[in-house]
């Protein structure tokens, strides 16, 4: 249901024929097995056949995670494809208390994460799973004379020319391979924590001053915020979108931070993510400090007194 327009060229499948399903505040941007459900019955009735489902764990602009076994149950009632797209997030669950977020995951038919995104591996570092490969690799199997060898045909060795539009690969595992050999699964679960500690007293943070808010909850190392339309509305009417967006430009015009922003639902939010290797605590003070800096000065209101970054996990739980 959910493919990228160059995806969709590269399998001859036309553009048009890509539906998009829309996802809302009320679910927390969630793709509910209900819209997908809404829009292939429309659809097969009018005598399309769905043969593809995108769910996402950490989606791009929310880092929301979609109910995957419900998800899958439904495209098995229509022998669809489903992927999961763990580009980000997919890091995350080599630790215990995130792996529920890929329950039902048996049910997909393939699977990708990026360890170049949170797993400490240089660009480019795509890791992908497929319960069938004789699926991908069909399409794409080349039989010339000159590619025919004895290990390939013994299966011996995995021919990674079938896995992929191009004959050739880089050795991308080998530095993955490096980071798990350095590391190990206690360094990286304590990287991947730290980042998260770090995002969850940022979080803290905004949700201590009265004049942000959160847009949507906070599941990884990601935080979305805004002014709030309350307190924009007391200085600037109803412009909500407008001021969130030069508050967004007038941090990064700084050179001390850099966040990126996105637009879901109509809603305009800044994205404050912890994600860099080198990234401690003074940093999210210094990024917080500055954000309502920048607030203060374009709202024309004093900043709030908040609490120290040092003592922000005891002063959140006495709130609590």
């Amino acid at each position: 249901m959910l493919v990228s327009r160059r995806q969709a060229k590269i399998v001859v499948i036309k553009p048009e024929n890509v539906r998009k399903v829309l996802t809302t505040k009320s679910t927390n941007f969630k793709l509910t097995p209900e819209s997908p459900n809404v829009v292939i019955k429309r659809y097969v009735q009018a005598g399309l056949i769905p043969i593809y489902l995108c769910a996402t764990v950490g989606t791009t602009s929310t880092t929301t995670v979609d109910p995957l076994a419900p998800l899958c149950e439904l495209s098995s009632k229509y022998n669809m494809w489903v992927h999961v797209d763990a580009a980000y997030a997919g890091s995350a669950c080599i630790c215990p208390e995130f792996r529920h977020f890929l329950d039902g995951v048996e049910g997909a038919s393939s699977f990708r994460f990026n360890a170049h995104k949170w797993l400490l591996t240089n660009l480019a570092c795509c890791c992908l799973w497929v319960k069938d490969k004789s699926a991908l690799t069909k399409p794409l199997s080349t039989n010339s004379e000159y590619l025919t060898n004895k290990a390939t045909e013994s299966g011996q060795v995995v021919d990674y020319k079938d896995w992929q539009i191009a004959l050739t690969r880089r050795f991308q595992a080998l530095k993955l391979w490096m980071v798990l050999r350095s590391y190990g699964v206690t360094g990286l679960r304590a990287f991947i924590r730290n980042h998260v500690k770090m995002a969850k007293n940022f979080e803290g943070l905004v949700t201590m001053d009265s004049r942000f808010e959160i847009v949507v909850p906070r599941y990884f190392s990601a935080v979305c915020f805004r002014v709030s339309p309350c307190s924009i509305n007391e200085h600037h009417g109803k412009n909500y979108e407008a001021f969130n967006h030069k508050l967004s430009e007038s941090i990064n015009a700084t050179g001390l931070v850099y966040m990126t922003h996105s637009v879901v639902g109509g809603v305009y939010f800044i994205r404050f993510s912890v994600g860099a290797t080198l990234t401690e605590d003074r940093h999210v003070q210094l990024a917080w400090e500055l954000v309502q800096d920048q607030a203060t000065s374009l709202l024309g209101t004093q900043t709030p007194k908040t609490a120290s970054y040092s003592k922000l996990p005891q002063q959140i739980e006495s709130m609590l």
